[in-house]
């Protein structure tokens, strides 16, 4: 029977004694063969070692600390290896056993770590998913070679997964379809003072996200000091994209209003300085300035997407109202991403604005050469079947 056992895989203090001894013996060691630059006696503190050692976001940190759970929990349950024993074949297995976790290994609740339901997984991994866990298995192990914890490393000689091409987006929303939703949210009932921040926070939100192509944690883990203009009439949003890697995005007039009756809302100025960090994203149930989470945001924007799918069926709008029912707030910006690229905007352009490290994943936006190819040939002549007489 399989063990599920929490790991301590926090990153040490900056401060702690193990940690500024590990990075002391890299600067006298460095580069001196056969001698460890490392205090870990096990496996599991590599791992916290390895993790602390990066100059990793949170998310990253958390990320890496599910991927490195998982494949210590294998070597103990399933290889019953330690790192020193494994073996090329070893991470191949590992490499297969991540496309589809046996039924004891998986849960659909998220259990805290520590919980005894806890199980690594909720379901099969896609490729893309196998190869970023393989990235932090072969990183970790990587690791424990530069600092001779290991003599040897395998994973030198396991091939990456392959992740097929980014796929034609289609979970984006026509502007029909974020027409309604914004005017689901303007039309909502605020005869309170609570009801009223909610109503002009979300419908902030709804065209932040639609204007700027922002992810969901770029827009919470702003500031309200974080939308300002140089006086030159432009306005911008700066925010922190993945790997920790600022960025600033174009803030459109109508998010600007939107912003604006936001605050009043909330008993604010109009406009912040640039030095205010009270969080961009504010409860509506506290008179104080509490930040919300990512998930609440984000259930904010799901309740939006219902009623207007509601609004999009009562007025006889069939696509918009399928589509508004499965959208996310993920959507929004795919839907911004869509929209530019069909209109003309350069890919370059709209690959710094999104924050993609590569140009092929912009590119997947790209829908106008299929309307064009479908247009083309409807309206190249009748087809092989005629069409049913009225």
């Amino acid at each position: 029977m399989v063990t599920f056992l929490p790991i301590d895989l926090d990153p040490l203090p900056e401060d702690s004694p193990q940690r500024l001894a590990a990075s002391a013996r890299g600067a006298v060691f460095r580069g001196v063969a056969d001698e460890p630059v490392t205090d870990a006696r096990s496996d599991a503190e590599l791992a916290r070692e390895y993790i602390g050692q990066g100059e990793l976001s949170p998310k990253s940190v958390a990320n890496t600390q599910k991927e490195l759970y998982r494949f210590l929990t294998w070597c103990r349950e399933e290889a019953r290896k330690t790192f020193g024993q494994l073996t090329v074949a070893d991470l191949n297995a590992y490499k297969e056993f991540i496309r589809n976790p046996p039924p004891e290994w998986i849960s659909s609740t998220k259990w805290p770590r520590n919980d005894p339901r806890y199980r690594p997984f909720s379901g099969p991994l896609s490729d893309a998913s196998r190869r970023q866990a393989m990235i932090a298995v072969k990183g970790l192990l990587g690791y424990a070679e530069q600092t001779g914890y290991l003599r040897r490393n395998p994973a030198r000689l396991v091939r990456n997964v392959r992740a097929g091409q980014a796929s034609r987006i289609t979970r984006y929303l026509s502007p029909q379809a974020v027409a309604h939703a914004i005017e689901a949210v303007s039309n909502r009932v605020a005869d309170t003072p609570a009801a009223l921040r909610q109503r002009e926070r979300d419908r902030f939100l709804l065209i932040a996200f639609a204007q700027t192509g922002a992810r969901l944690n770029e827009i919470v883990g702003a500031s309200m000091g974080a939308i300002y203009s140089e006086g030159d009439g432009r306005w911008w949003l700066d925010v922190m994209g993945k790997g920790a890697k600022p960025r600033r995005l174009p803030v459109p007039p109508a998010m600007l209003a939107a912003l604006r009756d936001y605050r009043q809302a909330f008993g604010l100025l109009p406009q912040a300085s640039r030095a205010d960090r009270t969080p961009l994203v504010l409860s509506s149930r506290s008179k104080e300035a509490v930040c919300i989470t990512d998930e609440a945001a984000s259930e904010a924007l799901k309740a939006v997407f219902v009623a207007a799918s509601e609004r999009a069926e009562a007025l006889g709008d069939g696509d918009s109202a399928a589509a508004l029912r499965q959208a996310s707030t993920h959507w929004l910006r795919h839907s911004m991403l869509t929209k530019h690229a069909n209109s003309g905007v350069q890919l370059k352009t709209l690959q710094d604005t999104a924050g993609h490290a590569n140009i092929a994943t912009t590119a997947a936006y790209l829908h106008k050469q299929d309307h064009e190819r479908h247009d083309e040939i409807l309206g190249s002549g009748p087809g092989l079947v005629p069409d049913q007489p009225e």
